[in-house]
């Protein structure tokens, strides 16, 4: 068997921006036909930004067509209280100056996939930014998938984007299981998109925790989504599944001052906060969030869940359901063992 899907786990001072940019070079070296990528962050330094450049511009003097969307730069100050989130300035300076083909995604949230389909073969995704301190400072994890079935999906959803500019009313793109290979053993994967399928993916995200049998284990920047968090306590309250994980401390406790100030969501702080203590999840404390500052965050979404791993762009919270995403469902138990080594490796780190 030749594996179609690989994995690389990415952690604050492990590896260098080179070595990421280095992998994604090659996958952008290998294209034929078309290049498309839809970033919700894009904004490199001079030397990892020469080594991008020279690849596309390679690959656009072989005859690649190559197209941006991204996510359209939001007002500085957003107005939060209609749902309106803020987004990164810069991106939208840095794709227009490579010069290729390009789109502003408008929309009230965010336009958030990290993704690149190749010749409509192959898939780059994960949770990282374009970024250097989500290739340096961040937890981040990148999956690629070389599959024309699983491609076709992703290329699906990059034309319904670049078609409406506005990533509103997409992501309806109905998708089936495909088979892949991972570890010279056989597994499937499934992705699905918001907005078009945000309440399906909440609704498939809980049932999968609440039929665990053996382990949940969560690596995730952000715990939002008040379905999770209600079947988390439950899964603890019955003990027979076990629970544990890391999450970002510092941005979550942002949350909580969110979710302090709408009536409705206050039963998250103590509903979480019990999670936290009865699982005993690690938390990474990170720099706070500021417009122009360097971020470390925890940045992965990863749910471990018996021999299925969750994760894409999509954090678990309830403003993920209505952004534009990609979250995958991949069933593999040597996978599964992969990410789990990987998240051990993180709560050893950060548990002092």
């Amino acid at each position: 068997m030749v594996d179609n899907l690989s994995v690389f786990f990415l952690a604050e001072g492990e590896q260098s921006g080179d070595d990421v940019m280095a992998r994604l070079v090659t996958f952008i070296r290998a294209a034929k036909q078309t290049l498309a990528f839809a970033v919700y962050d894009m904004r490199f330094s001079d030397p990892l930004r020469a080594h991008l450049a020279a690849a596309l511009r390679d690959r656009a003097e072989a005859g690649v067509e190559i197209r941006f969307c991204y996510d359209a730069d939001k007002p500085p100050q957003p107005d939060l209280a209609a749902g309106q989130d803020p987004a990164p300035a810069g991106t939208g300076a840095f794709v227009q100056s490579l010069g290729y083909p390009w789109r502003r995604i408008a929309g009230m949230k965010l336009m958030h996939s990290k993704f690149l389909v190749r010749d409509g073969q192959a898939v780059w995704t994960g949770s990282a930014n374009m970024t250097d301190d989500a290739f340096t400072l961040m937890e981040n994890n990148i999956v690629e998938i070389d599959s024309q079935p699983f491609a076709g999906y992703y290329a699906q959803n990059f034309e319904q984007i670049w078609e409406k500019q506005n990533f509103e009313h997409t992501g309806d793109v109905h998708t089936d299981p495909v088979p892949l290979t991972f570890s010279n053993q056989s597994a499937n994967a499934r992705v699905m998109f918001s907005p078009g399928c945000g309440l399906e993916i909440d609704s498939e995200i809980a049932r999968r925790v609440r039929v665990a049998q053996r382990r949940v284990r969560i690596c995730s920047l952000l715990i939002n989504s008040g379905t999770l968090i209600g079947e988390l306590g439950n899964l603890l309250r019955r003990g027979r599944v076990a629970v544990d994980g890391i999450y970002d401390r510092t941005q979550m406790e942002q949350v909580y001052v969110q979710w302090q100030e709408v009536l409705q969501n206050r039963w998250k702080i103590g509903a979480l906060q019990e999670i936290i203590a009865r699982a005993g999840l690690i938390g990474k404390n990170s720099a706070p969030y500021t417009p122009a500052g360097r971020h470390n965050f925890m940045h992965n979404k990863v749910l471990v869940i018996d021999d299925t791993v969750i994760t894409g762009s999509y954090n678990f919270s309830r403003s993920a359901q209505f952004n534009a995403e990609n979250i995958l469902f991949i069933e593999s138990a040597p996978l599964a063992d992969a990410y789990s080594a990987y998240i051990d490796h993180l709560k050893s780190k950060y548990a002092a």
